[in-house]
């Protein structure tokens, strides 16, 4: 199927209505791991400062670098969760998308840390728009072989095998899928592995979306478009680095990005 005839799958998007007035922060691909302590250490103080004055947040997929499994007990994750579930119980609301990398996120994970679950895409009502929420993989449809992966590994009797595995094998089959992914990404062109435009207006069209936010290709930017002769938005999140994250912000009918710094 070429791009230019690219529709997406016939299914409704996960719906939430935000409350007027409310403060919303959107953010992706933190890849946390314990070989990265300081982007962990940046990502606890957020969640203990500057995300308790929003009303709901919104993660939109690879929370972490690798999930096996809501089992996984390595450290820091038990610390992650709490962080989160401490979060959540002071009021704050938390969505999330699953990512290419965490796509094995599940309810004990959710009934853990109080979060909630999310498909992707999933459409959000604010201030009377309809936002398009994705984690971004399934917009670059010119990575056939990815597609191909994915499918593979969202196949629910495959990740139930997989999770049948001790914990020690999923951690060496996980090592194993990081390095190839890396190996075959640094084959591919930028091209391939960003967001198709035939993509992202089809999901904008099917959704009747007039705003698209989304991570994954790590290409912060805002993108002004026209879908069935109307304006739209796309906003590519950016990806967090030791010494800074980034949201985007919502409040007041007004949007911005804001640096998540050390220490703030």
């Amino acid at each position: 199927m070429s791009n230019a005839a690219f529709r997406p799958p016939p299914r409704t998007a996960d719906r939430q209505s935000l409350p007027e007035g409310a403060e919303t922060l959107f953010f992706a691909d933190l890849h946390l791991a314990p070989e990265r302590p300081e982007t962990i250490r940046l990502f606890l103080s957020f969640l203990a400062g500057r995300a308790r004055q929003a009303a709901r947040i919104y993660l939109l997929g690879d929370l972490f670098d690798a999930w096996i499994g809501d089992d996984d007990d390595t450290p820091p994750f038990p610390e992650i969760r709490a962080a989160l579930r401490r979060l959540t119980a002071g009021g704050t609301a938390c969505a999330l998308l699953r990512g290419n990398r965490d796509f094995l996120l599940g309810r004990a994970f959710c009934r853990d840390t109080g979060c909630t679950l999310l498909g992707d895409p999933a459409l959000v009502e604010i201030d009377g728009a309809r936002v398009l929420l994705m984690h971004g993989d399934l917009l670059c449809t010119d990575d056939i072989d990815y597609l191909r992966f994915r499918r593979r590994v969202r196949n629910p009797l495959v990740q139930r095998l997989f999770l049948w595995r001790s914990l020690s094998k999923r951690r060496a089959v996980a090592n194993d899928t990081r390095r190839l992914s890396a190996a075959a990404m640094a084959a591919k062109t930028v091209a391939i592995m960003d967001a198709n435009p035939a993509a992202v207006r089809a999901y904008l069209s099917r959704y009747r979306a007039t705003h698209l936010i989304h991570g994954h290709t790590h290409r912060p930017a805002d993108h002004e478009l026209t879908v069935n002769g109307q304006p739209a938005r796309r906003t590519v999140l950016a990806d967090w680095h030791p010494d800074r994250g980034e949201v985007l912000v919502h409040r007041g009918g007004v949007w911005e990005r804001e640096a998540v710094l050390p220490h703030t």
